[in-house]
């Protein structure tokens, strides 16, 4: 029982870690405050257009992908910002890579919620 309890401890200071990641990101970063004002914008159009479950799901699905996208794009930044603190060719080179993990998948994002916004209207 000792062992489940120091468990369980345990992993609820995993998940304040988590949250103390996710509110630094949030608070921190410009572009995932424009990616949080997408998500409100599309959960608008989601409800003015009475989206079915399974395109609010696709919906929520894409928002969770973009933010964990930006939150690894904002660590690979911090750990080259700590490793490489002058200019080096490879570290811009690492954080240009990640910022295009952004990019994608807010590019695949973007094009998902034309396709279901369209979709209504055919």
């Amino acid at each position: 029982m000792k062992k489940f309890i120091e468990f369980s401890k345990s992993r609820w200071a995993a998940f304040g870690y988590a949250f103390k990641g996710a509110w630094d990101l949030l608070a921190n970063h410009a572009p995932s405050k424009i990616h949080i004002a997408a998500f409100f914008a599309m959960m608008a159009v989601c409800t003015f257009l009475d989206f079915a479950l399974w395109k609010w799901c696709i919906v929520i699905l894409c928002v969770g992908l973009v933010l964990a996208a930006e939150a690894l794009n904002t660590a690979v930044e911090y750990v080259v910002d700590l490793v490489s603190p002058e200019y080096h060719v490879l570290a811009g080179k690492a954080k240009d890579v990640a910022a295009a993990g952004v990019l994608f998948a807010s590019m695949a994002s973007g094009v998902i919620a034309i396709l279901l916004v369209v979709d209504e209207f055919v």
